[in-house]
């Protein structure tokens, strides 16, 4: 397999708190990933460097070949990485429409002039953005909500209009920052079918989750952070049997 993603000696620091340190992190085109850990592990840091929400201490991170260090956060989307956030961010006010649409703006092909005096090329933009996000909400099964507004849907398909946002853009990978939070079990297997489904449309997965039950079921790999540091890697079978990740996360649940 070809890696798509790579850390390599990655360090983030916060003053003296060193939150990740010399992590070395390899994602494979088409896999799904997951990365997991205690509270406080650093993975959420792991998240913010890669699109670069943060500025790393020392090392690097690569993404299809292109050096991510030399880019901006806005940069990050146009070359095909997308996210979904550990504390839910969508337009609770606005329609899961339009919600969908702040998802596109990324591959908007216009400019000020065009919107202002509403132009064919504007109008043709538009009418390719409204047919992305109707694609999109077939594709998790809400094309009937389109009109509704966001905040009024269920915790679990306020879930997925994040997760719908994230696909708008074509992502080349999607990280997922625990998205199984809050979600009751049949919510849970919804999600576990449309990261199946995501990963059939030929996009890498990398996702951060305590729920691992959903971690053990959905994932080819899995990397375990402690204390800022990759404890253990592999395959979901010798990552449950694995003794420092038994000790430091996994404790005596049944997948120790």
């Amino acid at each position: 397999m070809m890696a798509l993603l790579e850390t390599k000696d990655l360090t983030v620091k916060f003053g003296g708190l060193v939150a990740v340190s010399n992590l070395n992190l390899t994602v494979n085109e088409g896999e799904i990933h997951s990365l997991i850990g205690p509270n406080g592990a650093g993975k959420t840091t792991v998240f913010n460097a890669i699109t670069r929400v943060l500025n790393p201490f020392s090392g690097n991170i690569v993404f299809n070949n292109e050096n991510l260090l030399k880019l901006q956060p806005h940069q990050t989307v146009k070359i095909g990485i997308s996210r979904t956030f550990q504390n839910l961010e969508i337009l609770k006010l606005m329609s899961v429409n339009d919600n969908l649409l702040v998802g596109y703006h990324s591959e908007l092909k216009t400019n000020w002039f065009n919107e202002g005096i509403k132009s064919n090329k504007f109008k043709q933009a538009e009418e390719v953005a409204e047919k992305k996000a109707l694609e999109v909400s077939d594709f998790l099964g809400m094309k009937n909500r389109l009109g509704s507004f966001a905040g009024m849907l269920p915790y679990g398909l306020q879930k997925m209009v994040e997760i719908g946002r994230a696909l708008m853009s074509d992502p080349k990978i999607i990280l997922l920052d625990e998205p199984a939070a809050g979600l009751n079990n049949s919510e849970t297997v919804e999600l576990k079918k449309i990261i199946f489904k995501i990963k059939e449309k030929g996009i890498t997965v990398l996702i951060v989750e305590h729920d691992m039950s959903l971690v053990m079921d959905i994932s080819e790999n899995i990397t375990v952070m402690n204390f800022g540091k990759k404890i253990a890697e592999g395959n979901p079978e010798s990552i449950k049997n694995n003794k420092d990740v038994i000790e430091a996360y996994l404790g005596d649940s049944k997948y120790a």
